[in-house]
């Protein structure tokens, strides 16, 4: 079978991701390199081999790679059919130099909860209108790296439920618009991941959760008024029609035109 090489590459509106990159190769073998952001790696067919700082690694099931930047590695596939991986480049805003000597040491974290969050961070990015979810996803799973390369420096997050009110106060003002997690951050005046966890402990629903569910819920009432998809797409902060669609469904279990019909 001849040598198989799939990528795609995309740079998201999303702050702190320099770039995601999907590939699949069969026979390819990546020579000493070196990055200059941070390299988030998981792998959902076959297995890498890489070396970093002269060890020997490699990517088994559950595990999520972080290889720092300015480190050089290497990586070739660990099996006969190749590897199937995602990748997102993360710069330091995201994770900062204090965390390049732990990643270092122990670059594979076999962690499935963090391994799911990464694979629906991926989701997120795939689809243009979620930025506040894939920034809150991005600031968790940030956090949570933080947590296991420094576990001494992680602190547990207080309840806050009038930041929480603040926040919701704030998504039900910019519903339309909406609003990114670092300005809504600053205009609450809490750090981002602290916002994100103050929010869902208080409400139970993640902060993109609700703003989403809001806008379906003022596209219904737009529907039954007799406005056609598209233009209730763009009257409800959606990205298009087909980021109408996708959310609707899920929430509703019908399409928008089939609830509009009904």
């Amino acid at each position: 079978m001849a040598p198989q090489r799939e990528i795609s590459a995309w740079r998201p509106g999303v702050p702190g991701v320099v770039e995601v990159f999907h590939a699949h190769y069969t026979e390819y073998a990546y020579p000493m390199h070196v990055h200059e952001a941070w390299t988030l790696l998981i792998v959902d067919d076959g297995a890498v081999r890489y070396d970093l700082d002269r060890h020997e690694h490699g990517t088994p099931h559950d595990t999520v790679s972080l290889l720092p930047p300015h480190i050089p590695h290497n990586g070739a596939p660990a099996t006969a059919d190749g590897f199937r991986k995602r990748v997102l480049y993360l710069d330091s805003s995201r994770l900062g130099d204090d965390l390049i000597g732990p990643a270092v040491d122990g670059p594979d974290l076999v962690d499935p909860v963090l391994r799911h969050r990464v694979g629906q961070l991926h989701t997120a990015l795939a689809h243009p209108g979620d930025e506040l979810e894939a920034d809150s996803r991005l600031t968790l799973i940030a956090e949570r790296l933080h947590g296991r390369l420094r576990p001494a420096a992680a602190g547990l997050a207080r309840p806050d439920r009038p930041l929480a009110y603040r926040l919701r106060e704030l998504l039900d003002a910019r519903l339309v618009e909406g609003v990114a997690l670092d300005e809504a951050a600053r205009l609450v005046h809490a750090h981002p991941a602290h916002l994100v966890r103050a929010f869902s402990g208080a409400f139970g629903i993640a902060p993109h959760q609700y703003l989403m569910s809001r806008r379906v819920d003022r596209a219904r009432r737009l529907l039954l008024d007799g406005r056609p998809p598209g233009e209730v797409a763009a009257a409800t902060g959606f990205y298009d029609q087909s980021h109408l669609t996708r959310h609707f469904r899920r929430l509703v279990g019908v399409t928008p035109g089939r609830y509009a019909r009904s």
